[in-house]
């Protein structure tokens, strides 16, 4: 029997409280009628979850999803992709194509890996969104769209920005609403509760009847650093159901790469300061910005918000407290 696709409908799972916090902000800003949303996780976090969730809640539900890895389509043919092209506006077009951005008029479009885009397009994707208005390859007269953008990375903007790679002006614009989405070594017991979800997925995929998890193997989940995220224990268990017998999860049944680094009590991934835990802006480099920089960047959340620290806040992912400390430092007076 072939494994389950993921069930993009279901919440978020876990009660860690960054989690909480998380689902309260979809939920707000999917009934929002912001037009962009920037994701920011490592790799295997859940973007494209939070991304779809998003997309479900929304008023856009019931018209297109596109989903658009900017690194795994070669920049000689991602303007085409998003933009469409018109019948024999370069060799090889012999008809007129519909671009994804079109396609998913009055849905969403995730633009993962959005550090990945060419520089040049990155510059017409800014004119998108600032005009919702685009022209397909060789076309004469612009097409009117209306688009919801999900940006999601995995780098740290800021730093792209200053060496180059990243337009400063797009990074401002995708950045009015931002979601941190936690790595799974801060979420604590969401593990456990994790490996249930999967583990009930993985019965019916898989035709079996694993009734859980022995608590030593329990005890070796909640030590592994997890550097591969949520996908690196949805990969462990599905593994488990393909190659070991039984109906329970043993210590046994884990690789050997894990039992080490467990027993090592080593960290493949530092563990963050208290204060990045709490303030996603640090993890994007923003204590290494100029202050100049730092301090643009809460202006500009202070001003869409009307002077409210707590939505200023929310609109940076942070929390309020974070907000405050950071204008302190800055020398910036609260509203």
């Amino acid at each position: 029997m072939e494994p389950a696709m993921a069930d993009y409908s279901q919440d978020l799972i876990g009660e860690h409280e960054t989690v909480r916090t998380l689902r309260t902000m979809i939920d707000r800003v999917a009934r929002s009628p912001a037009r962009t949303i920037l994701l920011y996780g490592e790799t295997g976090t859940g973007k494209g979850l939070v991304a779809r969730t998003i997309h479900d809640r929304s008023r856009r539900a019931k018209k297109e999803f596109a989903d658009i890895n900017c690194a795994a389509i070669p920049a000689t043919l991602m303007e085409s992709e998003l933009f469409g092209h018109e019948k024999g506006a370069f060799t090889g077009a012999v008809e007129r194509k519909l671009g994804l951005i079109e396609a998913a008029n009055g849905g969403t479009i995730f633009l993962d890996e959005i550090r990945e885009m060419d520089l040049t397009l990155q510059a017409k994707l800014l004119s998108l969104l600032d005009s919702l208005q685009f022209r397909r390859v060789g076309a004469v007269r612009p097409t009117r769209v209306d688009v919801r953008f999900i940006a999601a990375t995995n780098k740290v903007l800021l730093t792209e920005v200053r060496d180059g790679n990243f337009r400063e002006d797009l990074y401002y614009r995708l950045q009015v609403v931002a979601l941190n989405i936690p790595p799974l070594r801060e979420r604590g017991g969401d593990i456990l509760l994790l490996a249930d979800h999967f583990i009930t997925r993985f019965n019916t995929a898989y035709d079996r009847r694993i009734r859980g998890i022995h608590p030593d193997a329990q005890d070796i989940l909640l030590k592994y650093p997890w550097p591969g995220n949520v996908r690196e224990l949805e990969n462990l268990l599905e593994r488990i159901f393909i190659l070991e017998d039984g109906d329970e999860v043993l210590p046994r049944h884990m690789p050997d790469r894990i039992l080490r680094t467990v027993r090592a009590g080593a960290r493949t991934v530092p563990a963050p300061a208290s204060d990045a835990l709490e303030d996603p802006l640090a993890k994007e480099g923003f204590h290494e910005a100029t202050a100049a920089f730092q301090r643009r960047l809460i202006e500009q959340a202070l001003a869409a918000s009307g002077d409210n620290l707590q939505d200023a806040a929310a609109s940076l992912g942070i929390s309020r407290h974070a907000l405050r400390h950071q204008m302190t430092k800055l020398g910036m007076r609260s509203a």
